[in-house]
């Protein structure tokens, strides 16, 4: 059987018995026995049994003194997979992501190891071409074939059945008899490398000093974190594309995460503008064959750059050099399902271990960031006006509560006249609306019934162009009724408030000539569909977009000069201690979209409250008053960076078991002056697909170990058994 052991330190050469860390929700190594033909090290890839299955897994280290008693029970290695091995740099961020998250290493080492697909060596293509005398029976199909195949060339097996129009057992029955022959498909060549001197970029004074700067980070080769910070439209990427330049003139690989991997076309093209060809990329929609040979050309050092989202952090680099953090700020760097980890403070991690330089982009820095560089803690790089001379959005906030929209409308009547402008003058404008859907509530206008999700504690959302009423939270659907389930009433069903949808609705109303579009990621079918529709918008096919935060992702209009925010309050009132910041990095991001090409770019705020600092510092244009205001109100109350958070949510089937264990682990939290334990209080979504959810919060001061005082709690509290589920989430991001 195998044996669960702590995994001991390292050496270099074999031994008998070796502990592998296998990619499942484990956190300890299991020991097998090495065979006589197997010479293996830690950090080498394995093929292990796992009780009744083979798996996957990472020598981890080696053990020299395994428990006698039990070496007649321990099971072998299977083989040793031909792989590169996992460097010691990647398998301590492991061993330190699962330290500081409470993950369990397995975890953390699924990542690494593409979500626990199969490694090794690509499968082999197998091709067909014409070799032999016709077949004695000749039918239209196998004609079909034949001809394709005259040409005398090596064609895939799949591919020549679907140019043919016809089934792969056609293919097969004329290899049986001798017409075809069976061939090896060679392997693609590699593409090429990207040349950091194929495109010279003409640079600013002003931007000259940063990339000096970039230069410099990128040549010292040693770890130091450098907050790029520039202002929307001051050309961040193109800088910062020449820290990755030097990395390339080294031989160094460089690793570019952003937060949005699906909605890169734009930056593909940049890249490829400037390096002559495209990086390789890494995120969840690429298809498993793509995955693995891009798997492969990561570890054996074939991919110079890679750009990814958050997992591609975890890749296996054969000599990494330097990691850009695209749009830094960015919440969608938080994973949380599996082990929640911040992406971005991670690669801070990773850069550290490596010894490498770390670059952070963004025009709103994260308050965590922003008072790293006030410190000194991280060098700033500044780009403080946009490229070519183009000015930064005027901003004017419309006060609500004394120009309301017509009844049954969202539009302001200043709103409205200033996109009528736009359109005259053939320029796009962006009405932006954070809330996905037709509306965010439906009711029955007869006995007032709301329409929930049966499963979580939140309102269904109106989603009108699928005729459907969706929970966003968990899922369920159902189509929208005619009759109120619970008075019977017909046609009695209202729409309140506004989504995107109900949005394009108004703005095809009001503007009857205009062609408008809908982003938003619930209309996503697939990444070529998104990018085409950014084509399409980029190409002026279209007058007026209405989007959700998708469009805020660092995309580039040439037409875009108006820039419209339905409801800037909608941010502010959830309870979030972050809420002020993302509010305003949101918005600041969304108006930044306008003016960036030509004309002078002006954003529109529709708020109720024009005297909020968020709003105020917008309208000024003072960035330095909000993140004033925002670093002294997080000081005084101790919320990060000046203090420490850690959530954990108590989950069950039913109330009081989810509250029971929740108050159990409650009483016996360590007693210690510096850390609050505030609840358990029902998290602010009470229920999620159909699981009842207590909250309780850690708060603590910025020296303590928060990760070690939640370890000797658990280990002493109570332990969960049945459908209890206990999450933990160190640093949270959200606070529903």
């Amino acid at each position: 059987m195998d044996h669960p052991t702590r995994a001991s330190p390292s050496s270099a050469s074999s031994t008998g018995v070796v502990d592998v860390l296998v990619p499942v929700a484990l956190d300890r190594a299991y020991s097998y026995r090495v065979p006589r033909e197997l010479n293996l090290k830690p950090g080498d890839v394995v093929c292990v049994p796992l009780g009744p299955r083979e798996v996957v897994g990472v020598v981890w280290a080696e053990n020299p003194s395994p428990d006698p008693r039990l070496h007649n029970r321990l099971k072998d290695v299977g083989e040793k997979l031909d792989v590169p091995p996992l460097k010691p740099e990647l398998r301590a961020l492991v061993d330190w992501v699962a330290n500081y998250t409470l993950s369990a290493r397995g975890m953390v080492l699924r990542m690494c190891l593409r979500m626990g697909e199969d490694l090794g060596p690509e499968r082999v293509r197998v091709g067909v071409r014409l070799a032999g005398p016709p077949p004695q029976r000749m039918t239209p199909a196998r004609r079909r074939l034949i001809e394709l195949l005259s040409d005398g060339l090596l064609h895939g097996k799949a591919d020549a059945a679907r140019e043919a129009g016809i089934s792969v057992g056609v293919v097969d029955g004329l290899v049986d008899e001798g017409t075809l022959a069976v061939e090896a498909m060679p392997r693609p060549l590699a593409p090429p490398a990207p040349d950091p001197d194929f495109a010279v970029t003409e640079f600013s004074r002003q931007q000259r000093v940063a990339v000096d700067a970039m230069r410099a980070l990128a040549a010292n080769g040693t770890f130091h974190v450098a907050l790029l910070d520039g202002v929307t439209g001051s050309g961040k990427t193109e800088v910062y594309f020449e820290a990755i330049a030097e990395a390339i003139r080294r031989g160094k690989q460089s690793l570019i995460l952003m937060p949005e991997i699906a909605l890169t076309g734009q930056f593909l093209d940049r890249f490829a503008r400037r390096f002559g060809v495209r990086p390789l990329e890494w995120h969840s929609e690429l298809t498993p064959r793509t995955r693995q040979r891009n798997w492969a050309a990561i570890a054996g050092g074939e991919a110079p750059v890679v750009v990814g989202a958050r997992s591609a952090l975890f890749m296996p680099y054969a000599d990494l050099g330097l990691i850009v953090v695209d749009e830094e700020h960015d919440q969608a760097y938080k994973q949380d399902e599996g082990a929640h980890y911040h992406a971005r403070d991670m690669a801070v991690v990773r850069a550290h271990i490596a010894k490498i330089p770390i670059v952070l982009a963004s025009a709103t820095p994260s308050v965590e960031t922003e008072v790293n560089a006030r410190k000194s803690r991280y060098q700033r790089i500044l780009l403080p006006s946009r490229f070519g001379g183009q000015h930064m959005p005027h901003i004017e906030a419309i006060d609500l509560r004394r120009e309301a929209p017509p009844r049954g409308r969202f539009i302001s009547p200043t709103l409205a006249e200033q996109i009528r402008f736009a359109i005259e003058r053939r320029e796009q404008a962006l009405l932006f609306l954070n809330r996905r859907g037709y509306a965010p509530l439906t009711l029955c206008r007869a006995c007032g019934h709301r329409f929930a999700c049966t499963i979580c504690d939140a309102w269904l959302v109106d989603h009108r162009f699928r005729q459907r009423l969706v929970c966003h939270h968990c899922g369920f659907s159902m189509p929208r009724p005619h009759i109120c389930p619970h008075c019977s009433a017909e046609e009695s069903l209202v729409a309140v408030g506004p989504g995107v949808e109900r949005l394009q609705e108004e703005a095809a109303s009001l503007f009857p000539e205009a062609r408008t579009m809908v982003l938003s990621s619930d209309l996503i079918t697939s990444i070529e569909t998104m990018r085409s529709e950014l084509n399409e918008i980029a190409e002026g096919r279209v007058d007026i977009i209405i989007g959700t935060q998708l469009v805020a992702k660092g995309h580039h209009f040439p037409r875009l000069n108006l820039v419209g925010v339905v409801d800037a309050d909608l941010g502010l009132s959830n309870g979030d201690p972050r809420a002020a910041e993302r509010t305003w990095q949101l918005l600041n991001q969304v108006i930044g979209r306008a003016g960036r090409d030509q004309g002078r770019g002006v954003g529109y705020l529709q708020t109720h409250q024009p005297e909020h600092p968020v709003m105020k510092a917008l309208v000024a244009c003072d960035r330095d008053a909000f993140y004033a205001s925002e670093i002294e109100m997080r000081e005084r109350s101790g919320y990060p960076p000046f203090g420490r958070l850690a959530s954990l949510i108590v989950s069950a089937g039913d109330r009081p078991t989810a509250e029971g264990f929740a108050r159990k682990l409650a009483a016996i939290a360590p007693i210690d002056e510096r850390i609050k334990v505030l609840g358990p209080a029902e998290a602010p979504l009470a229920v999620v697909k159909g699981r009842y959810r207590f909250r309780l919060l850690v708060k603590a001061l910025r020296n303590v170990d928060v990760s070690e005082y939640l370890r000797e709690w658990l280990a002493a509290g109570p332990q969960t058994k049945g459908n209890l589920k206990l999450e933990i989430d160190v640093d949270p991001q959200s606070f529903l």
